[in-house]
Order: C-alpha cells, then structure tokens, then sequence
C-alpha cells in the first residue's frame, strides 16, 4: 500500500509539472518560428503562416456533402459511408467536387474521424438516417482489449490523399484531418453520437485510468496518422474536437486540451513545419488558454463565439478561423450579407480564414453559397 501511494504521489507531481510547464512556457505555434515552404503562394497557406492578406482565404467544413447534386449522385454509388471513405476514386471525386465548382482556397480531404476506431478494430458503421453506431467499450477489460492501430488498414485514405494532391489547381491548399481524443473516445464508449456524451463523462468519473488509456492511445494513433497524411501530401491538418464544450473545466484540461497539445508537439516532433489548426468546439472562454498551451496555428471558432471577445481576447499569434452560422448560410439575404460583414471587420486586424461555425447542413443553397464567395473575393480588410 506504501508502495502505491508513493507511486502515486510521483505521478500526482509529474503531472501537476507538466501541467505547470505550459503556463511557464507555452508551446510556439509555427506562425511564430520558421518559415515554411509555400510555393505557389496559396492564399490559405500564407494566411495560416501568420501573413497578411487583403481577402481572407476561405473553405467550409462538410464543403463536400449532401448540399451537392454532384456529391448525392456519386454516394449512391457505395453501399455504406465507410466503403465510400474507403474507395479512393470515390472519396477523391467528393474532395474535389466543391473546388470546380466554388473555388475554395482550400480543399479537405473527404473521409470521417471514425477511421481510426475502424483501424482499432472497433466495429464502426453508419446506419441511414441515425448516423454511426460502433460496438461500446463499455468496461475496463475491453478498453485493455483493444486492438493494435493498424495504419494499414487506412492505406486506402493515403491513396485518396495521392490522389487528390495531383489534381488539385496550384493555388489550392490541402487539408487533413483527424478527430481529437476525446471526442473520438465518446463515440468508441457510448457506441454512437450522445446529445451531452453521458456515457463517456460517466466512464471518465468511474473509471479514469482506463479512460486515459484510452486517451493515450488515441494520443499516439493521431499523431501516427496525421504524420502519414503530410507524409501522403496535406499541407495542413484540422484537429476536430466537436464535442469539446460539455467537459467542465478540470476535465477539459485533462481530456480536451492536454490530448490535443500532445497530439500538435508528438507531430511536430515528426514533421517539424506541420501546419496545425484545432477545433474546439464549444470552448468559450476556454480557448484563449487552449490557443496559448497547445502550440496549434489556428483555432477553429464554433457559432457561439462573439467575434468582438474572440478579436481582443485570443492571442494575436494565433490565426482565427471562421465562424458563420451555418443557418445564416441558409437563409442568406441580408442576414447573410451583415453577418459575412461583421465577421470580416471584427477580424479584420489579424489573420483570419473564413469559414463556418460548424458544418454545412444539407439543406443550404447552391446559389447562398454562390453569394458567399461573391462577397468574400470582393472584399478587402
């Protein structure tokens, strides 16, 4: 018992160093240090690096979906949304689709944060209409049991990246992406999407080791994964943490933030020049801090940020990303014209790429969308 307590106490003051260690010495982001190779002088590249740029560059989360009649024509093609993500034609004709047809600055590469469960041997799949179910990790022992991560079993992602890099226009930067830790793990506990994440909150409180066993390997997979995606030809990454904003803070900081910092210093330590955004989702007040302690180059802001707080409140090292609501997007008119306004002056001191708060929802029109581009390329801040 002695023993254990000892073994406890070392761990406690390990932690509470690392912890500490942030504040004393926050990590750069590379927007700060060396310089990276940008040699077509992409617009969304520049701006990531910290740059200046009359218009901000500009790419939409979920940009290739449901909304197009093109993408709605080539998914009935696979018989699931995992085989689709799994068949490099298809997922590289659904990358490249909205870049004919709007000419993002950007294009991310279509596949699902859902892969690396899959690469666990998790069973994953998507159910029409109730999206993905997967089979729980409801104890201890199956959490111990999980499977190697096999990056092999995602080779066909990296094909789709092969791909995508050699028909993208030269002025078009390439995005990669992976879901963060904690939001990838509360699917892995509860089996599917939670209105609150109840089942891996309460798995957490109950049973913290192995949650962080769990954590650490979805830590190491990231950082495996996102490493073999620059290595495959992104330019960038997008850490996606959807379900960020129902942590209190102490958890926050233990499952959101110090995961996601660890994922941004183990990728650079493989790709030195890797060019990182995350997405916090839901962080509020939070982010300014996570902006700080991770490192990362840009933060991602959900709907609810006030541009105003997030202009004067997040580090101006940091590049800003986003945030329209998406149901502006829909309803476009003047609300969509004062809201683009707004966003573009409230950011319009520091670097920023615009996007939105969160995905863009099927329903949205073709010609909002349109309208969207027309006034972001006329515009100068």
């Amino acid at each position: 018992m002695a023993r254990n307590n000892a073994i406890a106490t070392v761990n406690k003051k390990q932690k509470e160093s690392r912890f500490l260690s942030f504040y004393k010495d926050p990590p750069v982001s590379m927007s700060q240090s060396s310089p990276r190779q940008n040699v077509h002088n992409k617009p969304f590249l520049t701006t990531l690096d910290g740059g200046a740029s009359k218009k901000p560059p500009i790419w939409l989360m979920r940009q290739a979906g449901r909304y197009l009649p093109e993408y709605r024509a080539i998914r009935s093609q696979s018989k699931s949304f995992l085989d689709f993500c799994y068949t490099p034609a298809l997922a590289t004709e659904a990358t490249l689709q909205p870049i004919r047809r709007f000419g993002f600055d950007a294009a991310i590469l279509f596949s699902d944060i859902l892969v690396v469960p899959d690469a666990f041997g998790q069973k994953v799949s998507f159910e029409v209409g109730e999206g993905p179910r997967l089979d729980p990790l409801t104890t201890p022992k199956a959490i111990e049991g999980l499977g190697e991560f096999s990056l092999a079993h995602l080779d066909p992602v990296f094909e789709t990246i092969d791909r995508v890099k050699g028909a993208l226009p030269t002025e078009t930067a390439f995005i990669g992406f992976c879901g963060a830790p904690w939001t990838v793990a509360s699917y892995m506990i509860a089996g599917q999407g939670t209105p609150d994440q109840a089942p891996a909150r309460l798995f957490a409180y109950r049973h913290p080791a192995a949650f962080q066993l769990l954590i650490d390997k979805l830590v190491d997979a990231s950082i495996t994964y996102l490493a073999r995606q620059f290595d495959a030809g992104v330019e960038a990454v997008q850490i996606f943490d959807s379900w960020a904003g129902v942590l209190p803070a102490a958890e926050f900081e233990r499952w959101c933030l110090e995961p996601v910092a660890r994922i941004i210093s183990g990728l650079r330590v493989r790709n030195a020049n890797a060019r990182i955004i995350a997405f916090p989702r839901g962080a509020a007040t939070h982010i300014p801090t996570f902006a700080l302690r991770t490192g990362a180059d840009g933060i991602g802001l959900d709907t609810a940020v006030d541009y105003r707080w997030a202009a004067q409140s997040i580090p101006p090292n940091v590049v800003l990303q986003g945030h329209l609501d998406p149901l502006v997007l829909i309803s476009g008119g003047a609300a969509q014209n004062d809201a683009v306004r707004e966003i573009l002056g409230a950011y319009r001191d520091r670097p920023h790429i615009f996007n939105l708060g969160h995905g863009i929802l099927p329903q949205t029109p073709i010609e909002h969308v349109e309208a969207l581009m027309k006034q972001i390329r006329s515009s100068e801040v």
